[in-house]
Order: C-alpha cells, then structure tokens, then sequence
C-alpha cells in the first residue's frame, strides 16, 4: 500500500468501508488540486467506484478557511435543491484518522475551464454558449435556495450585510495602508450614508468564478444520474467552493 501525502491510507481506507455505501478498497488516491487551498484527492475503489476526498491544506490552517464540516454540511443541505453539486457521501470530524476532518462526495467527470485553450478544447462554440448561459443561471439557483429548507437557515448572520462588509474592508485597509489617501476615506464615509435596506438573507459563493465550477457534459445515462443536473449533452456547472450566507 503505497504512501500518499496528507492521506493516512490504511486508516482512510477502512473509514471508506465503514461510512460510505459500496465503497471497497484497496483505494488510489489521486492529488488534483491544493496548495493554500483545502487538498482534493480522486479517490478510486477495488471495484471501479470513484469518490473525491477534500481535506485542509497541510501544515497551519485558519479554521475558518479550511472548515471541512461547514463545506460539507452546505453540500449536504444543497442536495434538493436546484443547484447542481455533486452528491455528499460522508464527513468524518475524528481527527484520529487522517490527522484532520475530511469529507467526501462522488466523483463527477467534467471539465475545469482555465483558459480560452481548454474551452476550445473540450467545448463545442454551441457548448461554450451554453455553459456561459448556464453559469448564470446557476449563480441565481444559488440566491434562490430556501435557507430553511435546505437546512442552512443558521449557517450565519442574516442582519446588516453591506455594512458588515464595509467595515471589514475599510478595517483591513487601515490595517495595512502605506500611506494616506482621503479618497478611500471619502468613499466609505459615502458608502456608509448610502447603504440600502437589506432584503431577506440568500446564499452567496465565497468566490463564484469560472474555475470554481466545472462543466458537465452527460454523455450516458449513468452520468445524468449521478449529475442529475445535466441532461442531454448540455454543459452545466457544478459548485466546488464553499458559499456563505448574507
């Protein structure tokens, strides 16, 4: 059983077995994407099951930027709803067994889109309208999840929103600002006179950008059913970042 970074195989694997339905190892796991971001491995079973594990980058992490409970638990609640995302399998919070808490969620084939080359590539010119078209709409499936419903109602505060961000940003530039500039110091003193009633209190993505998400293409029927988002051979956009509430 080979060594991989940031995952305790032995320990991993027999939490797989106990906790996520039909999963069967011996496991590969495969590193996709990290860095200072939280750590995503491809997980494969014995018997051909595909999974993926997110875990907190390694070494110092601030909690609130690599909470895997909280990822997982807005994956979860999004589950019936109309945002496509892919299907939450398992949260393990027992740092006993990889060191830290991890999460994981079926394996969805698609595309991350980084440049003009890879849409090119893996998107026909009616695809890439298609996934541009979809990527909004999915930005206003995300706005219109029922907070209740979805179980998220007390994910975080609802009041004062604008004015919460307006403060945290004119905080962090005093705290690191080089010099004097009184336009900056204008400009928040007119935010502040100007901040409009707040509606009620929505989901938003914490960072909503094109290589945040991945587009879907359901070539067969055992693809649309477990993205059952995507239909046809349209591209769709699945979530990979975590959301918060405002």
């Amino acid at each position: 059983m080979s060594e991989v970074n940031g995952i305790d195989v032995p320990s991993v694997t027999a939490w797989l077995e106990n906790n996520v339905s039909g999963a069967q190892g011996p496991f590969t796991f495969t590193f996709i994407a990290g860095g200072h971001s939280n750590l995503t491995f491809a997980v494969t079973g014995a018997n051909g099951a595909r999974y993926v594990l997110r875990r907190p980058p390694l070494g110092h992490v601030l909690a609130s930027a690599h909470d895997m409970g909280r990822e997982h638990r807005i994956i979860s609640g999004l589950q019936q709803s109309a945002v496509p995302v892919a299907p939450a399998l398992g949260y393990c919070d027992d740092s006993a067994v990889n060191g830290v808490p991890f999460y994981v969620m079926g394996f969805v084939d698609g595309h991350v889109i980084r440049d003009a080359a890879t849409a090119t590539a893996v998107l026909t010119p009616e695809g890439r309208r298609r996934a541009s078209e979809s990527i909004v709409d999915t930005m206003a499936s995300i706005h219109a999840v029922d907070l209740g419903e979805a179980g998220l109602h007390d994910l975080g505060r609802h009041e004062d929103y604008i004015a919460r961000q307006l403060r945290r940003w004119y905080s962090n530039w005093n705290s690191q600002k080089t010099r004097e500039l009184p336009a900056v110091d204008q400009v928040h003193d007119e935010l502040l006179k100007r901040i409009p009633a707040q509606g009620p209190a929505t989901i938003v993505h914490g960072d909503y950008r094109l290589d945040n998400c991945m587009s879907i293409t359901a070539w067969s029927t055992t693809t649309a059913t477990s993205w059952p988002y995507s239909t046809g051979r349209s591209a769709r956009w699945a979530i990979l970042s975590p959301t918060s509430v405002c």
